[in-house]
């Protein structure tokens, strides 16, 4: 007899009247984790090769490279296979200039690619021949910089939170069965005194209370022994798993007018970024630039303790720039997904600019549903993403 498993992968969609309670598959769900294995078996060959990909969001001219990097943080207990534990794992993604120059990628910068057309992968193929720079050791320089760069900071988070989890596990250990130890042998002297006197127990005696202590005592080495080991924290070689070559849009545009309207848009973001930045600054926030990370935001903005209202010390913009006279914004997949991640911090400013004059909102809850799974960005209405949302700043 079969059985049928309803899933679903919205949250609100588990539990609907009338229908079977499905089960809400999210990151760490055993059923997502075995078919992200059986995937990465069947082609992780794939991955390893290479792919192309063309980024729509960018405008520039030069092609880069994108490693997908896996990186283990590992403890001294010994795990069934007879290797050392492995108590973190993240997967990173580095991206490489043709200047040999490396840099973060953003935690999932795929998300804002596509697969190129036959008509762009032709022009691609007949190219490559002319970049010599691939050939240049491009897989050990994206592992030197994650080496350098990345894991430091994972191994220093994993290890702080590990160290706070251990010292309180230690103490709890040492407090509990101490106690008990004391308890023990304190039960052994007073019932070796009364057997002195002839008085015994028939349900215990002195013995059996020392050998309680003893076994105890044992336990007690044994656990602070494991606890020592889970201290020995140490960072694995990263592996690649795979890696991509992206292409720019700018790279295919090689007409003068689209050169001329790149310059125009870089201004015009550039102008954007400036004037929210300047306005997180007046608000009494600290801001900072991460838009080249490709996180899914541009800005984030730190919140001193007295003006936290809702507890969030960080506040995440994305920021859009346009023309005054433009009816529509571009918002790519993994901005998008980053909204609905992180409602409570995320900000979406639109930023309206006219010569010397700007016009500023500020959106809370802009996007409302997740996109297409086959979709790398969306256009919105300016006006109805303005009136759909809740504004919480208007300059």
């Amino acid at each position: 007899m079969k059985t049928q498993i309803c899933i679903c992968f919205d949250k609100d969609a588990a539990n609907i009247q009338g229908q079977v309670p499905a089960a809400f598959i999210s990151p760490g769900h055993p059923l997502l984790s075995a078919m992200s294995d059986l995937i990465r078996e069947k082609y992780g060959n794939d991955l390893k090769q290479g792919k192309v990909f063309v980024d729509d969001s960018d405008d520039g001219k030069e092609m880069r490279l994108l490693f997908y990097i896996e990186n283990s943080i590992q403890d001294g207990i010994a795990a069934q296979n007879g290797q050392r534990r492995v108590i973190s794992k993240r997967v990173h993604f580095v991206k490489i200039r043709k200047n040999g120059n490396a840099t973060t990628a953003g935690y999932a910068p795929y998300l804002d690619y596509h697969a190129p057309t036959e008509e762009e992968r032709n022009r691609i193929f007949a190219m490559l021949s002319e970049e010599d720079w691939l050939k240049n050791n491009v897989e050990d320089i994206a592992v030197g910089y994650a080496i350098q760069n990345i894991i430091p900071a994972h191994l220093e988070e994993v290890s702080n939170r590990k160290k706070a989890m251990l010292d309180k596990m230690e103490n709890a250990v040492k407090e509990r069965l101490t106690s008990e130890i004391r308890y023990w042998d304190f039960c052994a002297n007073e019932l070796r005194e009364k057997e002195s006197m002839g008085k015994r127990n028939a349900k215990l005696n002195a013995d059996q209370a020392a050998k309680r202590a003893e076994e105890l005592t044992a336990r007690l080495e044994k656990r602070l022994s494991e606890i020592a080991q889970e201290r020995k924290i140490t960072a694995m070689s990263p592996i690649v798993v795979g890696g991509a070559l992206v292409i720019p849009k700018g790279w295919f545009e090689q007409e003068k007018s689209k050169e001329h309207s790149s310059v125009n848009r870089s201004e015009v973001e550039r102008i954007a970024m400036q004037t929210v930045l300047n306005i997180e600054r007046g608000l009494g926030f600290s801001p900072k630039d991460v838009s080249a990370e490709k996180c899914g935001y541009d800005i984030e903005s730190f919140v001193p303790e007295e003006l936290r209202k809702e507890g969030n010390c960080l506040r995440f913009i994305e920021v859009k720039g346009r023309r005054a006279d433009a009816d529509t914004v571009t918002v790519s997949k993994n901005e998008i997904l980053t909204a609905l991640n992180k409602p409570d911090e995320y900000i979406l400013a639109i930023v309206l600019i006219e010569g010397k004059n700007t016009q500023i909102f500020y959106l809370k809850n802009p996007f409302k549903t997740t996109p297409d799974f086959s979709a790398t960005s969306i256009n919105y209405n300016i006006k109805k993403l303005i009136n759909d949302a809740k504004i919480i700043y208007k300059g």
